[in-house]
């Protein structure tokens, strides 16, 4: 399956932003859909999953109650609404799906798009 990200901009600090992420087959139901982020000099960490429904989701501490992730299956497409954001916030943003009924942060994705960049300035 591939992924392509989409949505990334340079915004200011306190604004919203939603990211996209469209994969090329409907096997993406069956999948995890994540977000990783890496900032400038630092590894990539964990932001955000949802199960194959949504209806399960998981945050990292630092963006929970500001992202909320979601997915529409019926489009093969995954979605990260990003609020409040705060100059920590800048990354390259990447969509990343695992083979799993939930999350398993020890395995391996399956698949990783190539990043959307988000930037945000105070």
């Amino acid at each position: 399956v591939q992924l392509v990200e989409s949505g990334g901009a340079s915004v200011q600090a306190g604004d919203s932003l939603r990211l996209s992420c469209a994969a090329s087959e409907r096997t993406f139901s069956s999948y995890v859909m994540t977000w990783f982020r890496q900032a400038p000099g630092k590894e990539r960490e964990f932001v955000a999953a949802a199960n194959w429904s949504g209806g399960r989701t998981n945050y990292a501490d630092s963006v929970l109650g500001r992202f909320t992730i979601s997915r529409d299956n019926a489009k093969n497409a995954g979605y990260l609404e990003m609020n409040s954001l705060k100059p920590e916030d800048t990354a390259v943003y990447y969509c990343a799906i695992q083979l799993s009924a939930e999350f398993r942060p020890t395995y391996g994705m399956d698949s990783w798009g190539k990043g959307t960049l988000v930037t945000v300035s105070s």
